[in-house]
């Protein structure tokens, strides 16, 4: 982690991710603080080392079931609790959050639950948007396999935005 100059933390809709948040919080500021302290003190000083920044990026909620355009209640429930225990733990800001995930700024992403697509994806070693015919992604697979490539793209210029690499 302190090679790292941004974090981007995945959560999973449930009580165990918003207790990683509180635990998460006030351990990236110490995990900083005891690397700044550490950073002097190499012993050779042609030997680079990060500079430990850490910095929250941003989260993303992993596999949550989505019925039409929106979360099932039982995710949903626990999706809204995530940009205020985000900003309040891990930001160390108390101010208003928005109240849906989806218009958080800090939130990079909602990624749904591809059902049958994760397991074949498993099989052929390969990621669910990169699953071919010859992988089973056959019918309406391959409609599937197309949204989950516009999501993963998108996801990943936010990301690239958010921590500020540019790409050709």
């Amino acid at each position: 982690m302190v090679a790292s100059d941004h974090v981007v933390v995945p959560l999973s809709p449930d009580l165990h991710s918003i207790q990683g948040l509180r635990n998460l919080g006030p351990t990236l500021p110490r995990w900083r603080k005891e690397w700044a302290d550490r950073k002097p003190k190499n012993p050779s000083g042609d030997l680079w080392l990060p500079a430990g920044e850490m910095a929250p990026a941003g989260y993303v909620v992993l596999q949550h079931g989505v019925r039409v355009d929106r979360a099932v209640g039982a995710y949903d429930r626990w999706i809204r609790r995530v940009p205020a225990e985000y900003r309040q733990s891990v930001l160390q800001d108390g101010g208003a959050s928005p109240l849906k995930a989806e218009d958080d700024p800090m939130c990079l992403g909602l990624v749904k639950h591809f059902h049958s697509l994760v397991p074949m994806a498993q099989k052929a070693r390969k990621p669910v948007f990169n699953l071919r015919s010859a992988d089973g992604a056959i019918g309406a697979h391959q409609q599937a396999v197309s949204s989950a490539r516009r999501f993963f793209e998108a996801l990943t210029r936010r990301v690239l935005d958010r921590t500020g690499v540019s790409v050709p």
